[in-house]
């Protein structure tokens, strides 16, 4: 008696070996260490980039993100520990401390990281920009002249403008970003006065330390905390009536006074091309660490009249955009 198994087992011989192992492809898996659930734009912005190259959610790629309930770098840790126990084909980081977390947690999974705040060299995550050598590449915010320019643009905005308030989130990352504006402030003459956050419910009392300490104007560190609220600190500028500058693109398009500094989102975009090399059989080591190439001004002329200044033509012949 020949059974059905017999049949099924006699007609699987003769299908091509090659057509078994394309049916049993496997289709990659993309872990990606989110800071929080949104900022949306980046994570967007990086699912549009994948879908330009040909990409489909679920059918060519799978797209895994995950983000820890606290920012310290052992909740990232943990994030990408798990990454690693699941063996993804690749983890995407999307700031400086979840790329370092990566990186702890594997040598051999390639590693993408979306924007990074901090110089991936001092921090031993590569070798070079045009080579890093390692398991790991991505797209770098780091430019020494930031920091300055921004200080520079704040001032300009607010001529009196002698103490000037950084905000920052309280990790070791921000901090080091944060003392990047310290020379910049001496050459212009301008005390900082460093305050910390570590949550959106923290901003109110931020600003209010700002405030008492007598801060003509405030700063923002770039970070994905402003980054993914831009509006509850507009309304916060609004409300104590104190000028702000932001690094993140969208804070004048959220009601806040200017932003100054990469399109974020755009990086994202561009990182979904170093994916799709690696998908392909390129060493991320071999890819070398992209910086931004357009910097972005943008001011919002409502805020600037609500809040009592006038922008200088200095400023606005630079802008890139002018909400009003």
């Amino acid at each position: 008696m020949i059974t059905r198994r017999a049949i099924f087992s006699a007609a699987l011989c003769c299908v091509p070996l090659a057509a078994i192992a394309q049916n049993q492809a496997k289709i990659p898996v993309i872990g990606i260490i989110r800071s929080e659930p949104l900022p949306a734009r980046s994570y967007d912005a990086f699912r549009q980039g994948l879908r330009d190259l040909g990409y489909v959610e679920g059918q060519t790629i799978v797209l895994e993100p995950r983000w820890p309930t606290n920012r310290q770098f052992e909740d990232y840790l943990g994030v990408a520990k798990e990454f690693v126990r699941r063996e993804v084909d690749i983890i995407v980081a999307s700031h400086t401390l979840s790329t370092v977390a990566a990186q702890h947690a594997t040598q051999t999974i390639p590693i993408v990281f979306g924007a990074s705040g901090l110089d991936p060299i001092e921090l031993g995550l590569a070798k070079s920009l045009a080579r890093p050598g390692y398991n790991i590449t991505g797209m770098t915010l780091q430019t020494n002249e930031l920091p300055g320019k921004r200080l520079e643009l704040i001032r300009q905005i607010v001529p009196t403008a002698s103490r000037i308030a950084i905000l920052l989130p309280d990790t070791d990352t921000s901090r080091l970003i944060a003392k990047g504006h310290d020379a910049p402030a001496h050459a212009l003459g301008v005390q900082l006065i460093h305050i910390e956050v570590s949550a959106p419910s923290d901003f109110e009392a931020g600003f209010e330390s700002a405030m008492a300490a007598q801060a003509d104007a405030l700063v923002l560190v770039q970070n994905a905390l402003f980054y993914a609220n831009p509006k509850a600190i507009a309304d916060l500028s609004l409300k104590h009536r104190i000028p702000v500058l932001s690094g993140e693109s969208g804070f004048a398009a959220a009601g806040g006074l200017a932003n100054h500094g990469p399109n974020i989102a755009d990086l994202w975009r561009r990182s979904a091309i170093l994916v799709d090399k690696i998908l392909k059989g390129a060493k991320p080591g071999d890819l070398p660490i992209e910086q931004p190439t357009k910097f972005e001004l943008v001011v919002n002329l409502k805020t600037a009249k609500a809040l009592g200044i006038t922008i200088p033509p200095a400023v606005l012949i630079q802008a890139d955009e002018l909400i009003e």
